[in-house]
């Protein structure tokens, strides 16, 4: 049996004021921040490594094997995320159905859209119950500035793969907006944006764990999300994450699961 603090693929359980208590799967487990994005604010650092291809970081059976060996807890969700883009990951849809036969959770994934224009992306990404996915961009020069991207990823094809992949998902989709000062003033863009894709809900976010970027004030993000529930009306959700509770996590490993979260700085 895995000891706990050994766990390599696996990290929290962790409170989200998203997910309710969640545990997180590293689908890439790099000692290294593995993303196609760099974004400005990223709360666990810089991206060392740049790929745009899939590929097999972890093999299912490794991850399955730390699946199995859990004990019994309480959770809400199963959510692959972790120290990098979880949709980099090859078999990301062959983890989903191996979780899925074993545990009863629902299975979430957290995206930065990156790669979801791409067919073979959303087919695993069908797989989920709730998929949030990143717009922090309104534009191809903001994709820039704010996420920073690698050189093949393009806005206008993020774009179309979510709404693409809005036409096809029976899930619930979740759109999650990070906003710092670079993008603050273009909250009406971004809300017409959000709304042409028409998740099920638009989160926005500001970022509270430690960051090289400040967070924005609460009031600040009052006006944004007055700005996303004027112009989506009551068809879309509107959240904001100074408006919901924040409770602090108790993890298997604290070291282990900052890593992949960044730390509270609350």
């Amino acid at each position: 049996m895995v000891e706990q603090s050994k766990y390599k693929f696996i990290y929290g359980p962790v409170s989200s004021w998203r997910l309710g208590k969640s545990l997180g799967i590293d689908p890439i487990s790099s000692t290294q921040k593995t993303c196609t994005f760099n974004c400005v604010y990223c709360q666990v650092g810089l991206t060392e490594s740049f790929p745009t291809e899939r590929e097999i970081f972890v093999s299912t059976e490794e991850l399955m094997n730390e699946i199995r060996s859990l004990s019994e807890m309480d959770l809400d969700y199963i959510t692959f995320a972790g120290n990098g883009e979880p949709t980099l990951a090859k078999n990301l849809g062959e983890m989903i159905r191996a979780v899925k036969i074993f545990r009863k959770e629902k299975v979430a994934v957290i995206t930065n859209a990156s790669l979801i224009d791409r067919p073979d992306v959303q087919e695993d990404l069908l797989l989920a119950d709730l998929v949030e996915a990143k717009l922090d961009a309104y534009s191809g020069d903001s994709l820039q500035k704010v996420s920073r991207p690698a050189p093949e990823i393009l806005w206008e094809n993020i774009v179309i793969g979510l709404k693409s992949f809005r036409q096809a998902y029976r899930g619930r989709l979740v759109l999650q907006i990070m906003f710092v000062g670079l993008n603050r003033a273009h909250a009406a863009e971004m809300a017409k944006l959000a709304c042409e894709i028409n998740p099920d809900e638009i989160e926005i976010n500001t970022p509270l764990r430690v960051s090289l970027v400040r967070p924005l004030l609460a009031g600040d993000l009052e006006g944004i999300t007055k700005i996303f529930r004027d112009i989506c009306g009551t068809r879309i959700k509107v959240r904001s994450i100074y408006e919901e509770k924040r409770e602090k996590s108790t993890p298997m490993s604290e070291g282990d699961t900052q890593r992949r979260r960044g730390t509270e700085n609350f």
